[in-house]
């Protein structure tokens, strides 16, 4: 007989148990809210901006990395999304241009100054997260925005199938981000520069390129959460994703992704922004106060990093 083999078990699937036990436990607490499809559709469509930086600063840990800039980021973008619709703008270009171009700008702008300053990347978008939450306050006076086209708020209100548009683009992204991760040799080249960074580099592997790339992602994510969040709110505001880099770290580390580098899955991290919003829609049908779920947050980091450690061994 096979001997089982807990640490492979848990690399395939840990991050579905805790979900089905974090599951088993809200829906015993509080089943006439909590099990309801009208909640479960909530929490998916509450998942989704958890699920684009998630995966965004996947890539950014798996070059044993960080990026901290993902919430100012994403109120970046949503801000100034919604300050081109309403100089006029399609909707659409407006979107696009706030999470691919604003996203992917700001995200540049962290990689070139992780390759030609040798910070680390915890300093940079540290201080880069301080920069563009600035800006973002400097470009709306500190004041939300709000009055752009309904037809941009209404497309990300409604349902494809019976799947909310939220949610269809946060799975779209994943998957795009999963044949890269897979099935091309950017994303090997990704893996094997957080395995070990002296090594890819022997290897022939251009090291500054390839973490410039994984910034531009983990902004485009960032920039394209923004734009989602700005549709479902209604409004852009200049504050929106303050605490955000927490849920999206936590999203990446419970998912399984080490924080070592090298090691991960995108659709683990996807089970992992789940886990974040559920935990959140749980928390919140209990009537328990947010500063309960930071600490909650806080700790399921922690205990992730530590198991990871302790599997590895």
């Amino acid at each position: 007989m096979k001997q089982f083999n807990f640490p492979q078990f848990w690399d395939k699937y840990g991050t579905f148990f805790i979900l089905s036990i974090i599951v088993i436990i809200f829906g015993f607490l509080s089943p006439q809210y909590f099990l309801t499809a009208n909640n479960i559709q909530q929490i998916f469509v509450q998942s989704s901006v958890t699920v684009l930086i998630g995966v965004g600063e996947f890539f950014a840990i798996l070059i044993a990395g960080i990026d901290l800039s993902v919430g100012a980021i994403l109120a970046l973008s949503g801000m100034i999304t919604a300050k081109l619709m309403l100089a006029g703008i399609d909707p659409l270009f407006a979107a696009f241009i706030g999470s691919v171009i604003v996203g992917g700008s700001l995200g540049a702008i962290n990689g070139l100054l992780v390759n030609y300053t040798g910070l680390h990347p915890f300093i940079i978008t540290l201080g880069t997260n301080a920069i563009f939450r600035g800006i973002t306050l400097v470009i709306s006076d500190a004041n939300s925005v709000y009055g752009f086209s309904f037809e941009f708020v209404n497309f990300f209100a409604q349902d494809l199938l019976g799947i909310p548009i939220p949610v269809i683009c946060a799975l779209i992204v994943a998957g795009l981000l999963w044949v890269l991760t897979t099935k091309m040799r950017l994303g090997r080249n990704i893996y094997a520069l957080g395995g070990n960074r002296e090594s890819a580099y022997y290897s022939g592997i251009d090291v500054k390129f390839h973490t410039l790339i994984v910034f531009i992602i983990s902004g485009i994510c960032a920039g394209f959460a923004g734009v989602v969040s700005t549709a479902r709110l209604g409004a852009a505001e200049p504050l929106a994703g303050i605490g955000f880099e927490t849920y999206a770290i936590a999203s990446a580390i419970i998912g399984g992704t080490s924080f070592f580098g090298g090691k991960g899955r995108i659709f683990s991290v996807v089970i992992g922004g789940l886990i974040i919003g559920v935990i959140n829609n749980g928390l919140n049908i209990l009537q328990v106060q947010t500063y309960y779920q930071l600490i909650v947050m806080g700790g399921l980091i922690i205990a992730a990093v530590a198991l990871d450690r302790l599997i590895s061994r």
